[in-house]
């Protein structure tokens, strides 16, 4: 029961006991002429103070249950009706602040799967670049190897070929001393590289 509801009790016993009060002194005299009328004692049963007590009770009590006891119980009922809605208010903000705090965790474990799915794709994406780069890079690697491959064999193939032909232009020279015979050189050249042929053929048959 809040201060309010104190304030209105007081307020409604004061008015009733004013009111007691009031009928008490419009009583007494009543009282006192019934009393000295009959002469006797304080405690001898007297029909008139019984008859005037019966109807200030009644009085009394009519006028509390019109003035004092309806307005009581409306105002116990009111306060009570009161308290009722504002529980009931308090469950359902309750209920509705429950449902937002669903609401908020059913959001906040969205956007973590959300962050921990693009965290993943991130993660993919980036593997699949480094993997493609690795590839990339291994394949000019081997381009690189094959292209200096080429260039090796085309080298050594053009040595091999200055060297056949000094060693032709040395045996003709040589030859053309021993026999002192001034012969073609087409003709000689043509000779000499059947026998170098035949070597070579033998040496690979050896």
């Amino acid at each position: 029961m809040d201060s309010s509801m104190l304030a209105y009790l007081r307020r409604t016993g004061g008015r009733l006991s004013a009111l007691a009060a009031a009928l008490m002194v419009t009583a007494t005299p009543a009282f006192a002429s019934e009393g000295g009328e009959s002469g006797g004692g304080l405690l001898d049963p007297k029909v008139g103070v019984m008859f005037w007590t019966l109807i200030i009770f009644v009085l009394l009590f009519t006028v509390l249950a019109k003035f004092a006891f309806k307005p009581l119980f409306a105002a116990v009922e009111a306060r009570e009706k009161a308290l009722e809605d504002a529980i009931e208010g308090a469950k359902r903000d309750r209920a509705e602040t429950e449902q937002l705090l669903a609401q908020q965790r059913a959001q906040l474990e969205a956007a973590r799967n959300d962050a921990q799915q693009i965290i993943a794709e991130s993660r993919a994406t980036a593997e699949k670049m480094r993997s493609d780069m690795l590839a990339q890079t291994k394949q000019q690697q081997e381009e690189m190897i094959e292209q200096a491959r080429r260039a090796i064999e085309g080298e050594k193939a053009a040595a091999i070929a200055d060297l056949r032909r000094e060693a032709v232009d040395l045996a003709i020279a040589g030859a053309s001393k021993v026999i002192e015979q001034n012969l073609d050189s087409t003709g000689n050249r043509q000779i000499v590289e059947s026998f170098l042929a035949s070597l070579s053929g033998s040496k690979g048959t050896n």
